[in-house]
């Protein structure tokens, strides 16, 4: 059985939408792929969006890393099928001190999930709004980033610090590191401010920015006091159309080599097994017949083309 492959969704700035990027896009992996979701965040929030309460866990992702028990021990099942979760407690704050003084400190938690590896197909892990040693942990263990960014104008500062911190990990500690993409997120069409960040941030990364773009939704805000979130299969809101999008390129990365796949025979484009209940969208144009019609021609010459087969962006 192939192994499972890590994907951190990390970015230094606070409020870009990191868990809620985490929780959604693994929750609905998880209608055709088994989910591990990871929390490193002291804040829980993951957690807790999940609907379990980080102060009533037994074992967390703390004990994993300092070494008072296995990882395995401490994932439990989120109440959704396919998708097991690594919780955090508020212990998780002094774990930042404590690291520092152990050995191999940045590959506490590759080595924890190297025993659960094999029970799942894409992992996920939620890092807080740091570069500290918890995040370190999550960039060293992972094969790809995933990176929210807020529409925002503060944002744009922090992309380029991001892009140093990633070379500077695949240079000292993780040579497999790339960047999957950025996510753009929070995104307001009323104003030009959003839409001014979105520009500029595909002028200078075209290749590593995501075409969907996540809006701002009153749902997005709800979902954790319930305890679910907000993707679902058949809802047609804005932000779970968008959602999916987005999700399709991550199943798409993880298929890659874990997933059959079918080959054209003319122009050797891959295709692969949609995710139930997604379309597949990957673009922010509204109408999806003239989006498909654009690529069909050039991306397979089969009829059933799918499009999935443009999405596999790993290496």
């Amino acid at each position: 059985m192939s192994q499972a492959r890590v994907l951190a969704v990390a970015n230094q700035k606070g409020g870009v939408g990191k868990t809620t990027t985490a929780v959604n896009v693994s929750a609905y992996l998880a209608l055709g792929l088994r989910v591990l979701l990871v929390d490193l965040d002291p804040q829980a929030n993951a957690t807790s969006s999940l609907g379990l309460d980080p102060s009533g866990v037994e074992l967390s992702t703390y004990d994993a890393l300092i070494g008072q028990a296995q990882l395995a021990d401490a994932i439990v099942n989120s109440g959704r099928p396919q998708l097991d979760i690594a919780p955090a407690s508020r212990a998780l704050a002094g774990a930042q001190v404590e690291l520092v003084e152990l050995s191999d400190r940045e590959y506490r938690l590759e080595r924890a999930l190297a025993q659960v590896l094999d029970r799942y197909e894409v992992v996920f892990v939620d890092t807080p709004p740091s570069l500290g040693i918890l995040t370190l942990n999550a960039l060293v263990a992972a094969d790809r980033l995933l990176a929210p960014v807020q529409c925002e104008y503060l944002a744009l500062e922090g992309v380029a610090q991001l892009m140093e911190t990633i070379e500077l990990v695949r240079a000292t500690l993780n040579p497999r590191l790339q960047l999957l993409g950025m996510l753009m997120t929070m995104f307001d069409p009323r104003t030009r401010l959003s839409s001014q960040v979105v520009d500029e941030v595909r002028r200078h990364f075209p290749d590593q920015t995501f075409d969907t773009v996540i809006p701002r939704s009153v749902r997005l805000s709800e979902a954790p006091s319930y305890g679910k979130p907000v993707l679902r299969p058949r809802t047609r809101a804005r932000v779970v159309r968008a959602g999916r999008a987005s999700t399709a390129w991550v199943a798409a990365w993880a298929r890659s080599s874990l997933a059959p796949r079918s080959v054209c025979g003319k122009c050797q484009s891959t295709r692969f097994i949609p995710i139930p209940g997604s379309r597949a969208l990957t673009s922010t144009s509204r109408n999806w017949k003239s989006w498909r019609n654009r690529f069909a021609s050039t991306a397979c010459c089969s009829p059933s083309w799918s499009a999935n087969c443009r999405m596999d962006r790993s290496s």
